[in-house]
């Protein structure tokens, strides 16, 4: 199965599900084609992302933002968008199935930089949770 992860900048929420997607399906033994895209994508990974996803041994490192037309997304099985100016813009195909998880963008959180820290892994937490929501009722 193709599964494709949109949001905003690709910088962030759909950056740290494809990461956790592809992570936990080979543990899980769920055979997965990830990818994550932006409707507007970012010139660089949010450093928190990267920060947040090394705490959990999950390396974002030599991951690059990536626009719609850079995957294969007439491809995908299932869409999911990560927010809602993406699901507004996220290009609509016949015969794909799509979700949208609303999730906040962690990227435009104000705080200090450990109160930002903690955004992101509330962000992350609730993703995984979801992945791993997704992943076991695909493996059902």
């Amino acid at each position: 199965m193709k599964i494709a992860f949109v949001c905003t900048g690709n910088s962030a929420r759909s950056q740290m599900a494809e990461a956790l997607a592809r992570h936990m399906a080979g543990s899980m033994g769920v055979e997965l084609e990830v990818y994550s895209a932006g409707s507007r994508p970012e010139e660089r990974i949010n450093p928190y992302a990267l920060k947040v996803m090394d705490e959990v041994g999950i390396s974002l490192k030599g991951q690059r933002p990536k626009g719609l037309e850079d995957i294969p997304i007439k491809d995908m099985h299932l869409i999911i968008t990560l927010c809602d100016s993406a699901r507004n813009s996220c290009p609509v195909f016949p015969g794909q199935k799509s979700l949208h998880w609303d999730l906040p963008d962690p990227a435009r959180f104000v705080g200090t930089e450990e109160e930002r820290l903690e955004f992101f892994r509330r962000v992350r937490e609730e993703i995984r949770k979801r992945v791993e929501d997704l992943l076991l009722g695909l493996k059902a």
